[in-house]
């Protein structure tokens, strides 16, 4: 195993020590200041590899015992609340965790609750049609529809990666749409005179 370690860069390692994770958890959920349920933290906290999962479960069952991280019930979903004493906590101690890791799961957190926005304003599908496929781009916003565009796609793997294309960031492609649809101008065709008549 001697020599790996050169290969071995600290973006690539993931948080093991408990208590660092618990004080990671805490300012994570103190910095986002919304419900987020069990699935969700552990989705955020996991899928980056930002915190073994084992690890992370072992934090959040020890925070839920110390009672400074309860589950409260809110419109029949379970949702984790910090103590006042978990805030303090996470504002004196978050030092305690390296930036990289700090950023990194407020990075991976705002990407995973404007994914959960975005499926829920964006509807796309896919329809094959004699030649090619449809792509129907639906957005909508509180029962407002924004958008509703229908693109054409030669084939079904073009459609999907023009969707996916698409979801990753919907709020720039729809703000796009409208720039080139306001900047758009008359067509002029240039006339040339022919001198060689």
């Amino acid at each position: 195993m001697a020599g790996y370690e050169k290969y071995i860069t600290p973006d690539m390692m993931n948080l093991t020590d408990p208590y660092a994770v618990k004080i990671l958890i805490c300012y994570f959920l103190r910095q986002i200041d919304r419900p987020i349920t069990p699935l969700q933290l552990t989705e955020i906290a996991t899928d980056d590899g930002i915190v073994n999962y084992f690890v992370f479960t072992e934090a959040v069952n020890e925070l839920l015992e110390a009672k400074t991280l309860t589950l409260e019930e809110q419109d029949g979903e379970q949702y984790y609340v910090l103590s006042e004493i978990a805030k303090m906590g996470a504002d004196d101690f978050k030092r305690m965790v390296p930036s990289r890791f700090r950023s990194k799961i407020l990075s991976s957190g705002l990407k995973f609750f404007a994914r959960l926005k975005n499926q829920n304003d964006v509807k796309i599908s896919i329809t094959d049609k004699e030649r090619g496929c449809s792509v129907n781009v639906l957005c909508t916003e509180g029962g407002l529809t924004l958008m509703d565009l229908r693109l054409y796609a030669p084939d079904r793997e073009q459609a999907q990666l023009l969707a996916d294309k698409i979801m990753l960031n919907p709020t720039d492609f729809y703000g796009k749409v409208l720039d080139y649809a306001l900047e758009n101008e008359e067509y002029e065709p240039e006339a040339k005179e022919v001198s060689d008549l």
